[in-house]
């Protein structure tokens, strides 16, 4: 897998993750994809017999189906892209009007430190996409069920082509509310994010949407020269001969 690896944003979101050097990590329970990282992935009705001597079948299926809906609630994910190009993120994240982050992960790698959580991973792993969603059976099969409960996603999603990282049970020193989150009266721990400082360096390339402002894409590139001089600045075009965009580096920026 490559050292790069690609954040899609809209203008506000970009604005902030160059201002303030960091990558957000949202809560698992909080995405678009009601399968994300849900437990039913996982099939726990079969309990063998020989583990019913104290509680029925029932109880245990429940006991054990409960821990991943625990780890799913307490599962902070950063998603990342191996792609700039793709048409159908550009579309959905900031109909290319905003902007694509290249993130080299082999200096963000030294920035990201255990005591961020109960469990952190410092390199990113790849989702595994499914045709069908094929149950592992808990008691039967020999998984990583807790990897496994993180990085499966439905085919539909393969276009993603996504990496992620995650910081299971993060420390709330490393949480802060977005925003458009501080004005609220009641806030559900889910909604707030856990944000891990970067260097400059890791920022390596910025693309600008198709249908980018000229008065954000002046924004986003004085800030992002300001933050990494040597960053490399891509304008993203249709290609006339076929449904794919092509990234021209501008020059002299």
């Amino acid at each position: 897998m490559s050292n790069l690896l690609y954040k899609y944003l809209d203008i506000n979101g970009a604005i902030m993750m160059l201002h303030h050097s960091n990558l957000m990590y949202a809560n698992a329970a909080t995405f678009n994809d009601p399968f994300d990282c849900h437990p039913n992935l996982i099939d726990f009705s079969k309990v063998p017999s020989e583990k019913c001597k104290i509680w029925d079948a029932k109880v245990i299926e429940d006991l054990e189906s409960n821990r991943y809906i625990n780890n799913r609630n307490d599962l902070w994910i950063c998603c990342l892209s191996k792609v700039y190009d793709s048409l159908l993120m550009w579309s959905y994240y900031n109909k290319h009007m905003g902007v694509c982050i290249g993130i080299n992960m082999e200096y963000v790698k030294k920035y990201i430190h255990v005591g961020y959580g109960l469990m952190v991973t410092t390199q990113g792993q790849e989702v595994n996409y499914r045709d069908i969603i094929k149950k592992p059976d808990y008691f039967r099969d020999y998984k990583d069920f807790f990897n496994y409960q993180i990085f499966t996603k439905a085919k539909a999603w393969e276009h993603e082509q996504e990496v992620r990282l995650y910081i299971f049970k993060p420390a709330p020193m490393f949480m802060a509310l977005l925003p458009f989150q501080q004005d609220k009266n009641e806030l559900n721990w889910k909604e707030v994010r856990s944000f891990i400082k970067i260097g400059p360096e890791c920022f390596d390339s910025i693309y600008l949407g198709v249908n980018i402002s000229n008065t954000d894409r002046d924004r986003v590139i004085c800030l992002a020269k300001k933050i990494n001089p040597e960053i490399k600045v891509y304008q993203m075009f249709p290609d006339t001969n076929f449904f794919n965009l092509i990234a021209v580096q501008e020059e002299g920026i």
